[in-house]
């Protein structure tokens, strides 16, 4: 039995606080017998679930149905008394933003503004019946529309840049155009529709997991700056070329200052008006919201003055200001996307479709977090999938949601997506009736409007300190995606930071954190021995901890630190045991050494000629030698010292193991007994001692005995043993008595490198 006594180190203030446990040492299989440990259940197989899944009962199909159409679920318990009025005032508020965002949003697809309202409209129906969020609004996103945009720039490029105010592209020329890029447009959205629903169908949502925090401010942040850079030119009102790939914000911004004595000063003075008033409101909003019961929709106020403005100046004829001209009453005929497309778009459709979902979810999670309830994120990538689909039919782009937008509609008292229909209706209203009301509008209004909504975006560059203090290798993935997508472009630079991401994980566990342990004095507590100075070393026994998965990729790091820390190589040991033993067995035969049961008593000076060597030696029919390997040996070879009999690893932090790291494990085992050093393991989860009995960790040598439930149980064990043992000193071992654990084939798979020994069995 084993009573402990621990006390802890309290405030002198408070009172002293102590515990006292008596329980059996307990090795895993003692534990297990006593625990009465029960063999888990075997999964139903493929076919089982298949036929759960797909078995037909009422109850079943409804909770299918309520599954696959939510609003089915809530729409019957929706509190009209109390949610509807707040509703209808966070649509209408949410519809205008809408609107005007949809229009701004379709510069950054280089489309017509018409097809942006589109694009604010049909995704709302269908996120309606299908989506598990209450409050995010659905639609276009500025990342996501310029991932569009820079596919239809590369797919249907502008004319050449216009260096002369007077020259123009004739109308039939800018018509087909407009034609061909839409076309483009909602085939990558239909292509983006069909990734998601696919990704929901094969229940996959959570691959969004792999674009971390750091990532996606950092690509977020790029994108932004993309964003910007193409909102300048509309803003200065000056001709720039279509660019595409890599170096294209560069490119671009060339082009700007190329041509930017061709400057409207009409556009930049309402495109700078529009970003410092829209800016400054918006900080008056965030500053004053809880008194605020509505906050002041900004962008419909500039929006209306500038129409107001252009109108009554006139400034397309007077001053040559760049309108939006044209807004066609009413919805285009659906039309198939291109297929022929397909091949071309589909790289820059799947990141597109990811980028929009991971956004969309995120923001959703924060305010189901926040309101006290669940979204399901498959059904979510389902209800973007079919919303994107619809919309490439419908001439409409990518829907995701704007940060800006979910914010209105929840701050202005939204509870469901009831506010969201109602949104949908006012946008309906402005397609169908008010569209040409909206002609005379200054296109870097709409710019000046979505360089203001980057501001938070730009934002994020603040967390980079943050991060450099609290996590480097975060902080490298937020530089590193910011830089490549910059640099790369968007969905270059995505692909180019989530690789970097990955490899900083492989990295970080590719080299883990190991160190060796020590006790605190009356205590069953083992830490780090270099963070303590109460600590101390248990005699004879090494404790080592890895804190990491083992597997292929640090296996060898992995045995190197057990190296490092028991102080000797367990290879080395035995070979130059052997090799001592060898001489010492011509010593004795030669009647040069004579054994006793302490160990080798030297005949003649260590210091004799080497003739006495070479005589003839006695003829001795058996040998038994028995060497303290802690004492001076009387032949001239060097061999470590092992000052440990026990060895203890600890893998209470250790998660994983793969066949390769099993199989290393086994042999490094192997290694240590054969040079007296037992080895136990202590603190392993069940699933990690069923993983090594799959992978055929334990043999006749290797038992499961050596499995301890933790550390203080395998220390106090060893303790007991070391006690009980007959040998006064357990660190003498005696040749030609005991079989080596070692198998010839482990032998000559230790004698060797791993990387050696492929070569070498490739080359055979």
């Amino acid at each position: 039995m084993n009573n402990m006594n621990q006390e802890s180190v309290m405030d002198p203030d408070l009172p002293e606080k102590r515990y006292s446990i008596s329980r059996p040492i307990y090795s895993t299989p003692s534990f297990e017998v006593d625990g009465e440990r029960q063999e888990r259940l075997e999964e139903d197989s493929l076919s089982a679930r298949l036929h759960k899944s797909c078995g037909c009962s009422s109850k079943g199909s409804l909770r299918m149905l309520k599954k696959c159409l939510p609003i089915i679920d809530w729409v019957s318990r929706y509190p009209i008394k109390e949610w509807l009025l707040s509703d209808v005032i966070s649509g209408v508020s949410t519809g205008l933003v809408c609107s005007l965002q949809g229009l701004a949003y379709a510069l950054l697809v280089s489309v017509a503004p018409v097809y942006g309202l589109y694009s604010a409209f049909f995704p709302i129906l269908t996120y309606f019946l299908l989506g598990t969020s209450r409050h995010i609004s659905v639609g276009p996103f500025p990342v996501t529309c310029l991932m569009v945009g820079s596919v239809v720039l590369s797919q249907v490029p502008s004319s050449p840049p216009v260096l002369a105010e007077n020259v123009t592209q004739p109308n039939g020329t800018e018509e087909d155009l407009e034609v061909r890029r839409i076309m483009v447009a909602s085939t990558m959205t239909v292509m983006v529709g069909l990734f998601q629903v696919a990704m929901g169908l094969l229940q996959v949502g959570f691959l969004v997991r792999y674009l971390s925090d750091p990532l996606v401010g950092g690509f977020t942040t790029a994108a932004a700056l993309h964003v910007f850079v193409s909102q300048i030119k509309i803003v200065l009102s000056v001709p720039t070329g279509s660019h595409n790939g890599p170096f294209s914000i560069f490119k671009t911004l060339i082009d700007v200052f190329t041509n930017i004595h061709l400057t409207n000063v009409a556009d930049l003075v309402a495109g700078l008006l529009t970003i410092a008033t829209v800016m400054a409101v918006k900080e008056v909003n965030a500053k004053f919201q809880h008194k605020i019961p509505v906050p002041i929709p900004i962008e419909v106020l500039v929006t209306v003055v500038a129409v107001g403005i252009s109108y009554a100046v006139d400034l397309d004829s007077h001053y040559g200001a760049s309108i939006v001209r044209s807004i066609p009453r009413g919805f285009v005929a659906p039309q198939a996307p291109d297929t022929e497309l397909f091949l071309d778009i589909l790289g820059s459709s799947f990141s597109t479709a990811v980028v929009g979902y991971a956004v969309a979810v995120s923001v959703a999670k924060v305010y189901a977090a926040k309101h006290d309830y669940t979204i399901d994120g498959n059904q979510e990538l389902l209800a973007f999938g079919v919303s994107n689909i619809l919309c490439g039919f419908l001439s409409s782009f990518v829907a995701s949601t704007a940060l800006s937008r979910t914010a209105v509609q929840e701050s202005t008292g939204g509870k469901s997506q009831v506010a969201g229909i109602i949104s949908a209706v006012l946008v309906m209203v402005v397609i169908l009736a008010l569209g040409n009301l909206l002609e005379p509008l200054q296109k870097s209004v709409l710019a000046g409007i979505v360089i203001a909504n980057l501001k938070g975006m730009f934002l994020q560059v603040t967390e980079v300190p943050s991060l450099w203090r609290q996590n480097r290798p975060d902080c490298y993935i937020w530089i590193a995606t910011c830089l490549a997508c910059v640099v790369l472009g968007l969905d270059v630079g995505l692909l180019a930071g989530l690789v970097f991401e990955m490899a900083t994980v492989v990295i970080r566990t590719q080299f883990p954190s190991c160190s060796s342990l020590g006790n605190i004095p009356g205590s069953d507590i083992y830490r780090n021995m270099k963070d303590y100075k109460n600590i101390a070393e248990v005699p004879g026994i090494k404790i080592f901890k890895c804190n990491s998965p083992i597997y292929f990729a640090n296996i060898d790091y992995f045995k190197e630190r057990l190296r490092d820390t028991v102080g000797f190589d367990a290879v080395k040991v035995f070979k130059k045991r052997n090799k001592a033993l060898k001489k010492i067995h011509k010593l004795v035969k030669k009647g040069k050494l004579k054994t006793s049961e302490d160990g080798i008593v030297s005949v003649v000076s260590l210091g004799v000629d080497n003739e006495a060597f070479e005589s003839e030696p006695r003829d001795v029919e058996s040998v038994d030698v028995r060497v303290d390997w802690t004492s001076d040996l009387p032949v001239s070879v060097s061999v470590p010292q092992v000052l440990i009999h026990s060895l203890v690893l600890d893998f209470s932090a250790v998660t994983f193991m793969d066949v390769v790291a099993v199989k290393s494990l086994r042999l490094v085992i192997k290694e240590f007994l054969r040079i007296g050093v037992t080895v136990y393991i202590a603190g392993c989860d069940d699933d990690l001692i069923r993983r090594m009995e799959s992978l055929a960790l334990f043999d006749d040598v290797v038992t499961r005995d050596l499995l301890f439930l933790s550390v203080h149980d395998a220390i106090l064990f060893i303790k007991l043993e070391e006690a009980s043992k007959d040998t006064p000193n357990p660190i003498i071992d005696k040749d030609n008595k005991e079989p080596l654990p070692f198998t010839e084939e482990e032998d000559l798979i230790e004698t060797y490198d791993n990387q050696p020994r492929a070569i070498h069995e490739l080359s055979n």
